[in-house]
Order: structure tokens, then sequence, then C-alpha cells
């Protein structure tokens, strides 16, 4: 893609995520999230490959649906209560349809099936971007909402918890992987977003440092199923030998930092009286955990057929950026011991 084209359309989505954090009313945040859709979708079918269209074509579709019905929602409670800002939404229609509008944008569970198949189509860079950034602008509206639909947060939170468990376990592509677990995190910051927003700030933030460590280990090695994890130790043997901490600590395992935002929102949840949804969402931890193992597994404990060249390109020099995996690695691996300080900036 031309570097002229490529710096525009990354301008675009940049600017659609700041015009949707900065804005009161809700035509400016949807006219944000608009932009960021448009943005991203020549970035999607920049490969004139069919599977890439098809999934740009899922992708807009999906998008224009979540986007007309919250402009849909927005116009009616303009219309029931003569208010545009966003922080005014006290009817439960508009409230409730808003709510499942941005749960479509960002792929909460039932509204997530096109999640796992527009990543699918995608190349691991856009797939990042996807899985990261385009979140981030839904994600401020639903902050803003939040303490409207109690009931209705908690069960999308558990849905998408466990479909995001129970979806990756029968995969064997690295992307659809990606996208249930993706699922699956999102369902844990809305489980805990009405009771502590400063915990669901943090769950996001580890979460982008974890997902973006996964996504450059695998453009590393240029792996997109299961199979071609064996192959990697002869690519990067070092860094075959951290993936599976990496790995481990998206699933919340401690003492990687992975493990802090469950822990936190385990005990607020405890606190709340919510003790039976706090063991279905540690109950449905397991079953990421199980996937992340088997990543972890063929990966590093299992040896691919090979011949004597495949075994030389670790002693060739990587063309590849190393500096952000390094830095996102070691946040992804050792935060764990700075909850207390993370935790005092992000209350006070």
């Amino acid at each position: 893609m031309n570097p002229y084209i490529l710096a525009i359309l990354l301008f675009g989505l940049g600017l659609g995520t700041t015009i949707t954090f900065a804005s009161s009313h809700w035509l400016l945040a949807w006219m944000g999230l608009e932009m960021n859709t448009l943005a991203i979708i020549p970035l999607m079918a920049q490969h004139h490959h069919p599977r890439a269209v098809e999934a740009t074509t899922k992708y807009f579709l999906t998008q224009a649906a979540a986007a007309a019905t919250l402009l849909f929602a927005s116009v009616t409670n303009a219309w029931l209560t003569g208010q545009w800002e966003i922080q005014q939404i006290t009817h439960p229609l508009p409230s409730t349809m808003i709510t499942l509008a941005l749960a479509l944008k960002i792929g909460l569970a039932p509204l997530h099936a096109w999640l796992p198949e527009v990543l699918q189509g995608l190349d691991l860079t856009t797939g990042l971007i996807l899985s990261t950034w385009q979140k981030l602008a839904p994600f401020a509206l639903i902050l803003q909402l939040q303490p409207s639909n109690s009931t209705l947060l908690i069960i999308l939170g558990l849905t998408s918890t466990l479909i995001g468990g129970w979806g990756g376990l029968n995969q064997t592509q690295l992307r659809k992987i990606l996208a249930y677990s993706s699922i699956a995190h999102l369902g844990w910051m809305i489980l805990i977003l009405q009771f502590s927003p400063s915990i669901t700030l943090l769950t996001l933030l580890t979460y982008l440092i974890m997902t973006f460590s996964t996504f450059l280990v695998f453009k590393l090695n240029k792996s997109t199923n299961i199979n071609t994890l064996a192959t990697s130790w002869a690519k990067a043997p070092a860094l075959t030998a951290l993936t599976p901490l990496i790995l481990l600590s998206l699933g919340g395992l401690p003492p990687l930092t992975g493990f802090m935002p469950k822990w936190l929102i385990l005990q607020e949840l405890t606190k709340q009286g919510l003790t039976p949804t706090a063991t279905l969402a540690a109950l449905s931890a397991l079953l990421s955990l199980y996937f992340y193992l088997r990543l972890s597994y063929a990966m590093t404990l299992t040896i691919s057929p090979n011949n004597l060249t495949g075994l030389t390109p670790w002693r060739l020099p990587s063309t590849q950026l190393t500096y952000p995996l390094a830095t996102s690695t070691a946040m992804t691996i050792c935060l764990l011991p700075l909850t207390p300080a993370i935790s005092a900036l992000l209350i006070s």
C-alpha cells in the first residue's frame, strides 16, 4: 500500500477514536465510530484475496448495523427526553438499545459471531488493530453509559466469558483462538464495569499489552495455525521459550501479569455479593486456560520433523522490529508485583 494512503488511513483511525473519546453529544460519538470503521476497511481489504474481501464485507455489514442501531437509539432518546448528552440516557429503552449496539460493535457474546470469522480473514497486523485499537472507542461509550443496565451487563459479561472459553477449545487457527480470547477478556471487563470502572480500565490495559505481545510473536514466526507453531523454535529459540509465559499470562495464571485483573475482579464481585457470578467466571477462565496450554504445548514441547537446512534460520539476523515485542513481553510477564501501585494510580 502507498505510504501516503496508509498514513491517511491511520490518521483517520486515530481521529475517529479521539472524536468519540472527546464527545459528549451522541451525533459526534456516532461520527467518530463511523470514521473508525471507514478508515480500517481499506486496511482490511488491502490483500486482494477472496477471504480478506469476505472478512471486510462481514465487518462492514455488522458495524453498519450497530451504528444504525446506535443512531436510532440516540434519536429515540432525544425524542423521549429531549437530551443528546451521552451521560443523560435515563430512559430504559434507548439505554438497552445503545448497550446492545455497542456490544455488537466490540463483539460481546451473544453478538460475537462476526468476530472470529472476520479476524480469520485478515493478516496479523490488521488483526492486531481490530483486536486492540478498534475496541477503545465503543468501550469509552459503554464506560460513560454504565450504571443504567446492571442485569444486562452481567448477562453479556457472563455469556462472553463462557462462549469465549468454549468457542476456542476446538480451534486450530490462531486468529480464531485470539478472537475467542478477545471475547472472553471483554466479558470480564463488562462483568465488573458497573461496580468498579477503574478495575475495568486496568483489565483493558493489561488485555491490550498481552494481546499486542501475542500477535507480535505470531507475526515474527509467521504462524497462522497450531501446526506452524511447532517450527518456531528453529526461527527464534529464546522467544519460543518465553512465549508459553505470554500465553499463560493471557490465561490468567499467577505469578504473571494476566492474573492481576482476574484476581481484582473476582475479589470485587465477591464483595458485591455476587459469589455465583464470580464462580462461573472463574470456571470459564479454566476453559480459556486449556487452549492457551494447548498452544504452549504445541510450541515448546513438540518438535516438528526437520531437515538440516530447516534448523538454521535462527542464525540469520531478523529483519523485523523486535523492540516493541521485547517491551510488551516484559510487561506481559512481570507486572504482577506492581499491582498495589497500579491500583492506587487508577483508583486515585
